[in-house]
């Protein structure tokens, strides 16, 4: 197996306060990794971290590559990032918002996207089933619908390491899961998917790994069924909790113990 993504030591102090504290962790290339913990855990800084997009101490290499040392180009044409929103003022359609995760691919003196960035870009609205918005104003469109068109520009830019943080949020349940199986196709097809989630049944459902933040530091690391225990939920998230398994895949269901 590719060793993908790997996270040694990093560490973020904002405002003089430890953000994360000493990260190790690995999201392996063919695999979809999830990344949890309760509000305040670091999800969203070690997902920048990892992108050198807050500063940060250790090291992150991607097969080998250290992604710190590389030119922001360089690692935007192999990397791309989904944050939890992204608003803009600019009166672009969802099309050209796609078109942006072209960017890195486009000479300096291009004045217009190629044929190849205009049907990467189609193929990756079709993907999020969006096709038909295309020529849509992007701030028209509504929070879930504007989160598949996010998704679309990352797919766009064709990257080997993706990283997401909460793409399922605005999402209903139908294209939660629709969205979720895109991404671990992406994943088989020979990249390394890395995402936040705060669901944690539809973390057990799709993902191939866990890793488990809490309080900056890494709680716990491995397969679902092996991190998922009414243990770690009481630790981590101070919940109680029955752990079921799916009938079809055996994969944990959890069942929250309601106070009272």
């Amino acid at each position: 197996m590719s060793p993908g993504l790997v996270a040694n030591g990093v560490a973020v102090e904002l405002g003089g306060q430890s953000i994360l504290d000493g990260i190790d962790m690995a999201a392996p290339i063919g695999q979809v990794t999830g990344l949890i913990g309760p509000n305040g855990a670091g999800k969203s800084t070690l997902l920048r971290a990892i992108l050198d997009l807050v500063p940060a101490t250790g090291s992150v290499s991607f097969d080998g590559t250290d992604l710190f040392a590389l030119p922001r180009r360089a690692r935007a044409q192999f990397t791309a990032f989904v944050e939890q929103s992204s608003d803009t003022d600019a009166r672009l359609t969802a099309r050209e918002v796609v078109l942006l995760g072209r960017i890195p691919f486009q000479s300096i003196w291009r004045v217009a996207p190629s044929s190849t960035d205009l049907a990467r870009a189609e193929a990756a609205l079709a993907a999020v089933d969006m096709t038909t918005f295309a020529d849509r104003l992007y701030h028209t469109l509504s929070g879930g619908e504007q989160q598949r068109i996010q998704i679309a520009r990352a797919l766009a830019q064709q990257p080997r390491l993706l990283l997401l943080d909460e793409p399922t949020s605005h999402l209903d349940v139908h294209a939660q899961l629709a969205m979720l199986d895109l991404l671990r196709r992406h994943a088989r097809k020979g990249a390394a998917v890395l995402l936040a989630l705060h669901d944690l049944n539809l973390a057990a459902g799709f993902c191939d790994s866990l890793v488990v933040l809490h309080s900056g530091r890494v709680a716990a690391a491995g397969a679902p069924s092996d991190v998922l225990t009414p243990a770690l939920l009481r630790q981590v998230y101070g919940v109680d909790a029955t752990i079921l398994r799916h009938p079809a895949d055996g994969r944990p269901l959890i069942a929250y113990d309601l106070p009272g």
